[in-house]
């Protein structure tokens, strides 16, 4: 799993029958500051991920990747890679809250 910022969706009019209907979001992972432990930095890729819980652009969200996207009981008959699986309100780290949402 990994904690991701949600920086656009796509809209893909052809695709599968089994995809129709589900979102689709564009995911920037972050990590936490490796110099200052104090904040949360991106990693510089992006993800496309199903969004399963109504996240919107600018929303800090929980990703998890690989076959464990299909665990959901939402995902579990998808061709996917990654999914949204939580909204994140507060990351803390050392005993220091390094994130937290407005």
């Amino acid at each position: 799993m990994f904690i991701a910022q949600v920086t656009g969706s796509i809209v893909a009019t052809q695709k599968t029958a089994t995809m129709t209907g589900h979102k689709l979001l564009v995911v920037e992972p972050y990590r936490l500051d490796e110099k200052t432990r104090s904040g949360l930095v991106s990693t510089g890729r992006t993800f496309i991920a199903v969004d399963t819980l109504g996240a919107g652009e600018g929303q800090f969200v929980l990703v998890t990747q690989g076959s464990s996207a299909r665990l959901t009981p939402e995902t579990k008959s998808l061709p996917i890679d990654a999914v949204v699986i939580g909204l994140v309100d507060t990351v803390r780290v050392d005993g220091r809250e390094v994130f937290k949402r407005n």
